[in-house]
């Protein structure tokens, strides 16, 4: 029973088990996740997003487990929740437009793996699982946030 429990929450409900591109597919969930979490104040996000992506590690490692201890595409538990740090409080990612552009930005770096966010992958278990999308989420955040700096700035100019 907490297998088949913890299988579903690791392939997100079942996304995880598209044979087209699972990771993105599960990472949707991440999307209103985030999106509640910016309503809340920012010490709020940060520690559900913590509490989060510590539970991911072990339901991640079981679930690996399944596969024959590797981190198989339809683990995506990982994607869905390391996905609201990438957007941790910016509020400006409330927009609809912000929202994907951050979305696409994370799966480009989550699905490519750059230095150093394919290092983490060496790592064993669920921590490693788990640790490469936090970097993704991590170099997403940054990029966000000099885009809406750089945004805001524009748009200050104009008036």
């Amino acid at each position: 029973m907490l297998d088949t429990v913890n299988f579903w929450i690791a392939t997100g409900f079942g996304l995880g088990l598209s044979p087209v591109a699972p990771g993105t597919f599960g990472s949707l969930l991440g999307i209103p996740l985030a999106w509640w979490l910016l309503a809340r104040p920012l010490s709020q996000q940060g520690i559900i997003i913590a509490v989060m992506l510590v539970l991911a590690v072990p339901v991640c490692h079981v679930a690996s487990q399944h596969f024959a201890g590797a981190d198989h595409g339809s683990i995506v538990a990982d994607e869905y929740v390391a996905f609201p740090l990438a957007v941790i409080g910016l509020a400006a990612a409330r927009h609809p437009l912000v929202m994907a552009i951050a979305f696409v930005v994370y799966r480009f770096f989550d699905g490519l793996k750059p230095p150093p966010i394919h290092l983490a992958e060496y790592i064993h278990g669920g921590f490693g699982i788990v640790l490469d999308d936090v970097i993704a989420a991590l170099v997403t955040w940054v990029i966000m946030a000099l885009l809406l700096k750089f945004w805001q700035r524009r748009a200050s100019q104009r008036v």
